[in-house]
């Protein structure tokens, strides 16, 4: 069983997800995991698939072939999945550079960046642009009190919740 890792990005239109499942199906293969975001007029999205060795060829040339779109496909190597130790919520002022700043302090205090979900909203009273994010993020027990801290050092508005 071959387990494919499959990003796209094209135009966005009514039923791509659609097409891209379908030729999934028609290949007998399984879709696993995935994420799409429609972004400025764009879809894109990445998507994991399982199939049989036999039948990957055939489904990697026809999803290269939807029109319009740019398909990448890579073949995993599986492995035991690392569990993502903690859950964060993170919250501040919007500024450039944020997501830099946020992932350089996971890296140095030891942590793995497993997901980052993050979106830009308007404060509820003030109309001010704020910065939300969820990051999964895989990091030894005994370094989860630092790394909190260093992310709350980032800056005085940032506030950082663990959730599950």
């Amino acid at each position: 069983m071959n387990h494919l890792v499959i990003t796209f990005i094209g135009p966005d239109r009514p039923g791509v997800v659609d097409t891209f499942s379908n030729i999934v199906k028609q290949n007998n293969g399984n879709w696993q995991t995935s994420s799409m975001h429609h972004l400025s007029g764009f879809f894109a999205g990445i998507f994991e698939v399982a199939i049989e060795a036999s039948n990957t060829e055939n489904l990697s040339s026809e999803l290269q072939s939807i029109e319009g779109y740019t398909v990448h496909i890579e073949k995993a190597v599986t492995s035991a999945s690392q569990k993502a130790d903690i859950v964060l919520e993170l919250t501040a002022n919007d500024r450039s550079g944020i997501i830099q700043d946020i992932s350089s302090v996971i890296h140095h205090q030891g942590g793995n960046l497993l997901k980052l979900v993050s979106a830009q909203e308007n404060a509820a009273h003030s109309g001010q642009l704020m910065f939300k994010a969820k990051a999964q993020i895989a990091v030894d027990d005994a370094k989860i009190e630092s790394l909190i801290a260093a992310l709350e050092n980032i800056a005085d508005d940032l506030m950082v919740d663990i959730s599950q």
